[in-house]
């Protein structure tokens, strides 16, 4: 197994997954957005029985993103149907009332925008406090120094190489230095902290995201576009 840790996660019969540092293979975590909402539960279970790492999971409120889709009923709905964890990107402003709810639905990782409350460091020891994974994200137009002084409250950053609030977008090359960027800043840093692309991932993006520095990739459009036959070889597809 490529993983350098695993610890158990308070949410019941789930295991944390951490990439190992020394190994480039990312973690995959598919991005339910993309998958067929008449089913979802039984296509979490698929792609995890295809091998993904964690279960990604898009909130958009309609407001901060042109979109909305997935509430804390849903992923409490979908949480007994996989043991991998649920990685939940919070597309959504404010976000801070929304926190509990969604911990308590079964989210593993929550993951915020700066741009999503006026207190960020506040934010994330709230959801460290929750007993979740704290994660930052960033739009396309998000610099990296939003987090240089936060660095030791983070266990995950995202990196946007789309602007959110559709899937199946085109990866914006321009976020590659971003990524590396940060990807400096976490070795600086000493801590271990899980560097995420999400947008436009496809074999070849995925490429240059790992030789950039990423350590995880989110992708729905190409590992759900074939259907649960075609999910095991879209997501070998993407540890390249």
């Amino acid at each position: 197994m490529r993983l350098a840790d695993s610890t158990a996660s308070s949410s019941p019969g789930c295991v944390v997954l951490k990439p190992d540092p020394m190994n480039r293979t990312p973690l995959i975590a598919p991005s339910i957005l993309s998958a067929d909402f008449a089913k979802l539960g039984e296509e979490a279970r698929a792609i995890e029985a295809a091998g993904a790492d964690w279960l990604h999971v898009d909130v958009m409120d309609g407001h901060f993103v042109p979109n909305i889709t997935i509430g804390p009923m849903v992923v409490k709905a979908l949480r007994p149907h996989v043991k991998i964890p649920v990685d939940v990107h919070l597309m959504i402003a404010p976000a801070d009332p929304y926190l509990a709810a969604y911990r308590e639905a079964g989210a593993d990782n929550l993951l915020v925008h700066p741009e999503a409350g006026p207190h960020l460091d506040r934010t994330l020891r709230e959801i460290r406090r929750l007993g979740a994974k704290s994660g930052v994200v960033f739009n396309p137009s998000t610099p990296p120094d939003a987090i240089e002084y936060l660095m030791d409250d983070i266990d995950v950053i995202l990196v946007m190489t789309v602007n959110p609030g559709f899937g199946g977008q085109h990866f914006m090359p321009s976020q590659l230095a971003k990524i590396s960027r940060l990807r400096a800043m976490i070795d600086a840093s000493g801590h271990d902290i899980v560097l995420e692309v999400d947008g436009g991932v496809t074999p070849e993006t995925a490429k240059l995201c790992i030789e950039a520095g990423a350590t995880a990739l989110v992708a729905g459009t190409s590992v759900f576009k074939d259907g649960p036959d075609g999910y095991a070889t879209n997501i070998t597809a993407l540890r390249v």
